[in-house]
């Protein structure tokens, strides 16, 4: 694995978490944000293009009020993110202009992704504002979303702006010096993890389950953040964003923070957005020879393969494929509702249209609609 491809990445998505950018908690680290962008300055005369994903706004924001501990009122936390995203990109801008940078505020919930027209008209909105040599900064829409605030754990939203934009690198930093395997914290013999595969099943055991009191997600969901990334081809670094010259340093290639590589061939985009998809809306048991085929051959799913439903969903609405044990294999959009789904289950093609007294399609999920996860 050679920490050149970092040198010769065209495209970056950079995100910073709260924890740094708001000094653990005590407001906006202006100094700091001065760094990081001067560098990001730096990449873009060198002919880089970057997208920055920022969190911070929720906990700038119970700073700027004067609220100590996390609100539990939904509508508090939203007013919270309200006044630190004024705050928060205002510093990005001016920041920015010390380098005659241009910026724009891009604000993103999980169904600006879910929805593939909103996924389309983001993608196309970035790519004109980085043909425009403008850096897009972007976060989570914490002032609308209802389902719940986030403490700065934009690493998944990272991933998915990777994933949108087909970047080549994604830098993630953050409070630690990369990925540990154990934590630092309490064991003073962990060591750093330099290099690994983002799909090495041993580094679930060595991320633990550990939470910031600004970043909810801790190391599990950076290391989930590299695996996602990971399905469009893009490399990941973890590294210590409060490091001298840090940006530099990883696009240089030199060796800092964990590297979790990309060994997979990119996918298509369409199934890219279905990988990354969040709102699935049920799941379809398989027996061992439909997801078998599903593995090895990435082959349309038929009704035959199932043996059992879960949920309630509509034709068009994404599933999750699951083995017997309840791995997930794949996730597709499937052509026929729940109830119709469960009438044709373990039955062969020919038999749908006596069973339903008509066959919209021959598939349960088409292959050009399924993407496999596992």
């Amino acid at each position: 694995m050679d920490r050149q491809i970092f040198n010769n990445a065209k495209r970056l998505v950079i995100k910073v978490g709260s924890a740094l950018l708001t000094n653990d908690g005590a407001g906006i680290d202006r100094q700091a944000i001065d760094a990081w962008v001067e560098q990001i300055a730096k990449l873009l005369s060198e002919g880089k293009e970057v997208v920055l994903v920022s969190s911070g706004a929720v906990a700038e924001g119970l700073a700027r009020l004067g609220i100590g501990s996390r609100p539990q009122s939904i509508h508090m936390l939203q007013s919270a993110a309200a006044v630190g995203q004024m705050g928060l990109i205002q510093t990005y801008e001016t920041s920015f202009r010390r380098f005659e940078r241009q910026t724009a505020q891009i604000l993103l919930d999980h169904d600006d992704m879910a929805n593939r027209e909103r996924y389309l008209n983001a993608r196309g909105v970035m790519q004109t504002l980085m043909d425009l040599n403008v850096v897009p900064i972007v976060n989570e829409n914490d002032t609308v979303v209802t389902d719940e605030i986030r403490f700065g754990d934009n690493d998944r939203l990272a991933a998915l702006v990777a994933n949108l934009i087909d970047a080549d690198a994604l830098i993630i930093l953050t409070d630690k010096d990369g990925m540990y395997d154990a934590n630092p914290d309490i064991d003073s013999n962990a060591k750093l993890i330099s290099q690994a595969h983002a799909s090495d099943s041993s580094l679930d055991t060595q991320a633990g389950t550990s939470n910031g009191a600004l970043g909810r997600g801790g190391m599990q969901t950076k290391l989930e953040a590299a695996r996602l990334a990971s399905r469009s081809g893009c490399n990941t670094v973890i590294a210590g964003g409060r490091n001298q010259n840090i940006l530099m340093r990883i696009c240089s290639g030199e060796t800092v923070g964990t590297f979790l590589s990309a060994n997979k061939t990119p996918i298509a985009a369409r199934k890219q957005w279905l990988a990354g998809q969040l709102q699935v809306k049920g799941a379809l048991v398989l027996d061992e020879g439909a997801s078998r085929v599903l593995r090895q051959q990435g082959s349309s799913l038929l009704a035959v393969g199932v043996t059992a439903v879960k949920g309630r969903f509509t034709r068009g609405e994404l599933v999750s494929c699951e083995d017997s044990s309840g791995i997930e294999v794949a996730r597709g959009l499937v052509n026929y509702n729940s109830d119709e789904t469960q009438l044709i289950q373990g039955k062969s093609t020919e038999e749908i249209i006596t069973i339903l007294g008509y066959c919209e399609d021959d598939e349960l999920i088409h292959r050009d609609n399924l993407v496999l996860v596992k």
